[in-house]
């Protein structure tokens, strides 16, 4: 999608007008004003919920293997490049240690074990998104689900949205990101050079009734399903273990929490 600079202040201008809210709407095909989020339609088998969200229990990410698994399962389906270098680097999911991932919200019942363990970390898929509200394209939009998910092709690459995540969540294409993908995945689209790009939760995958790459690889250590049904296993486990989130002092309520001490209190 190209764009020149008056074109993007002038969109720019609108969603500020708009105070940075809501859905952006924007002008189709032959005039027509499609809402961002109507393109994202599952199937009649697909997954559905009011509230999507992720338990990570850190009780199975024992070796390094334990990581690798996951992280490559999203990697290889999404068509994330291989570059080689941390500048250019493309993450969707990936480790963290606990400094960096729970930075600012210390939490003194912690035991130092917690603390000194590595972290598996993706897009928090927020209830309150501030990358929503900064894109000025509608790219980024929530959907009804709860799933902040991204149109590669409404992207201009401003990085608004990277400036906004207090999480580190997006990664920019610094150069054309296609020469290093190692086996291309022709059923999810690959990006071009000056894009942002993201966890989306596979939607795509979910549209077709299955459960999140991650997911199916992770051997129990990630647990996916709808915070908004009291019988679901997420609910179950946010509702009577201790979990704990990301930066939650900034207010926008993270549908990822982390299992510490094999579901005990620690």
């Amino acid at each position: 999608m190209s764009i020149n600079r008056r074109q993007f202040l002038r969109r720019a201008g609108i969603v500020t007008a708009l105070g940075l809210g809501g859905s952006f709407v924007i002008t189709g095909f032959r005039g027509k004003k499609v809402d961002a989020a109507s393109e994202y339609v599952s199937s009649k088998k697909g997954l559905v919920a009011k509230h999507w969200a992720m338990v990570v229990d850190m009780s199975k990410f024992k070796t390094e293997a334990d990581f690798k698994r996951v992280i490559e399962a999203c990697d290889k389906i999404h068509n994330i490049p291989d570059i080689g270098n941390p500048k250019d680097e493309i993450k969707w999911i990936w480790k963290e240690d606990f400094e960096h991932a729970f930075a600012g919200g210390e939490n003194e019942y912690l035991t130092e074990h917690v603390k000194e363990s590595p972290f598996l970390v993706m897009c928090n898929h927020c209830e309150n998104p501030a990358c929503v509200k900064a894109c000025p394209t509608g790219a980024t939009f929530k959907r009804e689900d709860g799933i902040v998910a991204m149109d590669f092709h409404r992207c201009i690459g401003c990085r608004f949205c990277m400036g906004a995540c207090p999480f580190g969540a997006r990664s920019f294409n610094y150069r054309d990101p296609r020469p290093f993908i190692n086996e291309v995945n022709p059923d999810f689209p690959t990006r071009t050079i000056g894009v942002v790009e993201k966890c989306n939760f596979c939607v795509e995958r979910l549209a077709d009734g299955l459960i999140p790459a991650c997911v199916e690889k992770s051997n129990g250590g990630l647990i996916f399903g709808d915070l908004g049904d009291l019988n679901s296993e997420v609910r179950k486990i946010i509702s009577t273990q201790f979990t704990i989130r990301r930066k939650t002092e900034f207010g926008t309520q993270p549908s990822v929490y982390y299992l510490v001490g094999g579901g005990k209190n620690v």
